[in-house]
């Protein structure tokens, strides 16, 4: 029930948190092109990519709150053993949060106030910068629980403690990279489909919404591109510190040399691979750069630290999102180069529409085997998830008290959303703040 409860609280926050790590920059990107070009478009985009964004952050910070007071109720022996460790990292994410709130407030409440426009762009860079760092030090704390460092083990404490070292364990750089440059490519995707949706919906504002597509399609490549490349990184960082994990993943039950990258498939009764698509000696490559390569089996380890099988179709179904994404995006923008090809057609639009719900799930698979491939462990060598787990008989209640919450936030952010984009289109908005250029808008 431990596990249920915060694998549910994890679920639904990091939608949120996805959206506070990339919306940002999306914003600052669409303001920034509007000042230079002079192209009122872009500042729209950038000012309804902010009201939403205030939403997506009020809701992220209580279902951010819910995950603190989580690890002490639910994980009351785990904060006994590695509070000290992870207190300086939780601190400074709830300073970079403030940071970026105070800015974001800044930069909600002067828009038009300077007749120098790159002003007030120049107070979106705080913000994106607080939403990153914010994201950085929260993965430190998860990649400590991976790969703890920075202290020494006496008598059953946590003594010695370097808090530095601690938030700069070995996994820390791999995951960074790999969450900043996922939440960016699910961002842009997500602002992707929304324009495709309202394209295909034929309602106004074509040329606004046009523009919006070119510019987060083109953001969706380039970050997939950046993302693919984490991913490689980590794939070897986990051949090296978790070769569980990897060997999980990817059901390699046996050390050998050239092993074979299996996609797919599932395992029949006697745990053996039927169904799979096997690419020769790419598990090699993929662990360690070298198609000969040996690639460490699960033989090699106690079968009660074996990560739980089925991560492998969570590894597979991030995986082909990621390379989906990267497709799209790619043949988007050669038809959009090759002038004679239409770009907007309803194939594609569908398609683009199809990867915003598809790289939020991209997101919650990545961490699902991010998290599962480290059971039975919640801090990797030292203690198992059943022994930082409450005893408390009152779990259950606490399950549906947070799954009600849930409901309630999740409920209020769709209708908040609805009020405040479907009740004033861009369109409107435009015809509103932009008479000069309402001829252009339906075009």
């Amino acid at each position: 029930m431990s596990r249920l409860i915060t694998a549910m609280t994890l679920g639904f926050h990091i939608i949120f948190a996805t959206l506070g790590v990339g919306v940002p920059l999306f914003i600052s990107i669409a303001e920034f092109i509007g000042i230079k070009k002079k192209d009122e478009h872009y500042i729209l985009l950038a000012q309804r990519w902010a009201r939403g964004f205030v939403i997506t952050v009020a809701i992220g910070v209580v279902t951010g709150t819910a995950i603190g007071l989580q690890l002490s109720l639910v994980w009351p022996q785990f904060m006994q053993l590695a509070g000290n460790v992870i207190a300086l990292p939780l601190f400074m994410e709830v300073f970079a949060f403030f940071f970026e709130a105070i800015f974001l407030g800044i930069y909600l409440y002067t828009w038009d106030r300077f007749k120098n426009q790159y002003i007030h762009w120049l107070f979106s860079i705080p913000v994106l910068i607080g939403a990153g760092i914010s994201a950085v030090f929260i993965t430190t704390v998860n990649s400590f629980m991976n790969t703890p460092d920075g202290f020494l083990m006496q008598n059953g404490e946590f003594t010695a403690v370097n808090p530095i070292a601690a938030m700069l364990n070995p996994s820390t750089p791999t995951r960074v990279a790999h969450v900043l440059g996922g939440s960016y490519v699910t961002v842009a995707a997500i602002l992707a489909a929304i324009a495709a949706f309202a394209l295909l919906r034929k309602k106004g504002a074509k040329t606004y919404h046009k523009k919006a597509l070119k510019l987060t399609v083109i953001s969706m490549f380039i970050f997939s591109i950046l993302t693919a490349v984490a991913g490689d990184v980590s794939a070897k960082f986990l051949a090296t510190h978790q070769p569980e994990k990897l060997a999980a993943a990817e059901w390699h039950f046996e050390t050998e040399e050239n092993a074979d990258l299996i996609l797919f498939g599932w395992l029949n009764e006697d745990n053996e691979v039927v169904g799979e698509i096997r690419l020769p000696g790419f598990l090699s490559f993929l662990a360690h750069g070298n198609f000969m390569s040996e690639v460490t089996g699960l033989e090699e380890f106690p079968e009660n630290e074996h990560p739980p099988l089925w991560i492998h179709y969570m590894f597979d179904l991030m995986v082909t999102i990621g390379f989906f994404l990267l497709a799209i995006s790619f043949v988007y923008l050669l038809f959009t180069f090759i002038k004679k090809w239409n770009a907007n057609n309803k194939l594609f639009l569908w398609l683009i529409t199809l990867s915003g719900p598809l790289a939020m799930l991209a997101v919650e698979f990545g961490w699902i085997y991010a998290e599962e491939g480290r059971q039975p462990w919640i801090l990797r060598g030292y203690m198992t998830v059943e022994e930082a787990a409450t005893s408390s008989p009152y779990i259950t209640h606490m399950f549906f008290l947070f799954l009600l919450l849930y409901i309630v936030l999740g409920t209020l952010c769709v209708i908040t959303l609805r009020k405040l984009f479907k009740n004033n289109p861009a369109e409107v908005e435009l015809e509103k703040r932009y008479p000069v250029i309402e001829k252009g808008v339906s075009e």
